[in-house]
C-alpha cells in the first residue's frame, strides 16, 4: 500500500485511554505532533468526563485497565449519543481471547502492544479518511446543486457526464456526439462548455476524444 498522508489527521481530536502512565505519557507526546488534540486519561470516568465536554473523533483504549475493560467501557458507550465515535483497541498479546467482543462491537481496528507508532498512525489515517471522503462527497454534491441553481440545466448535466465517466487516471474518453446522445444540449453549447474549462485548465485534451480532468485547477478558481 502507498504511503499514507498523515497530514490529514491535524485536524482531529483524539482519546486515548491507557492506564500505564508511563505508555501513555509516551504516547500522547508522538500524537501531539500529528493530530490537532490529544486527550490523555488514566480511567474510563475521566474519559467520559471528556466526551461530555469535548469533540472527540477516534477513540483509542488499551482493552486491560486497572480493576476495568476498555471494551465494556465502549460497550457502554453504545447506549449513549457516543456510539458513533469510532475506536481502535490496543491489546497485549495475552488479550486475544477479548477479541471476539471487540469485533462484536465492530471496533475499527486492534494494535497488539508495545505499540508501534508506525502502525498507529497508519491506523488512525485509515480509521480517520472515510470521514474526509464522506464530507467531500457532501462537499462536492453541493457544489453542484448550488451551481445548478444558477446556471443552465444542461451544462451541469454535461459536467455530471464528464465526472461520472472518468476512468481510474481522470481521464474522459468521449466524443461530442457521444454526449449529446446521453444530453439533449446543442452542438454550440457544447463546444462553448468544453471551450471554457480548457481556458480554466479543467479540461485538458490530451488526445483525440480524450480529455484529462484536471482536479487542482479547481483550487484555483
Amino acid at each position: 500500500m502507498s504511503e499514507r498522508n498523515l497530514n490529514i489527521l491535524n485536524r482531529f481530536n483524539i482519546l486515548y485511554l491507557e492506564d500505564d502512565k508511563s505508555l501513555l505519557t509516551h504516547t500522547k507526546d508522538i500524537l501531539d505532533d500529528f493530530v490537532a488534540k490529544v486527550y490523555a486519561v488514566n480511567t474510563s470516568k475521566e474519559a467520559l468526563e471528556i466526551l461530555k465536554t469535548k469533540k472527540v473523533d477516534v477513540i483509542i483504549s488499551d482493552i486491560l485497565l486497572e480493576n476495568e475493560n476498555g471494551i465494556d467501557f465502549l460497550r457502554n458507550l453504545k447506549d449513549s449519543e457516543h456510539l458513533n465515535i469510532p475506536a481502535i483497541l490496543t491489546t497485549a498479546h495475552t488479550d486475544t481471547k477479548y477479541l471476539l467482543d471487540a469485533i462484536k462491537l465492530k471496533v475499527e481496528n486492534y494494535i497488539v502492544k508495545p505499540i508501534n507508532i508506525k502502525e498507529l498512525l497508519n491506523t488512525l489515517h485509515d480509521v480517520l479518511f472515510p470521514i474526509i471522503q464522506s464530507e467531500q462527497i457532501e462537499k462536492n454534491s453541493n457544489i453542484i446543486k448550488t451551481i445548478s441553481a444558477i446556471t443552465d440545466s444542461k451544462q451541469v448535466d454535461v459536467v455530471k457526464y464528464i465526472i461520472g465517466n472518468l476512468d481510474d487516471d481522470n481521464l474522459l474518453h468521449a466524443s461530442y456526439s457521444e454526449i449529446m446522445s446521453e444530453i439533449s444540449i446543442s452542438k454550440p453549447t457544447l463546444i462553448k462548455l468544453f471551450k471554457d474549462l480548457a481556458s480554466k485548465e479543467i479540461l485538458v485534451k490530451v488526445a483525440h476524444k480524450t480529455y484529462r480532468f484536471n482536479e487542482k485547477a479547481l483550487d484555483l478558481i
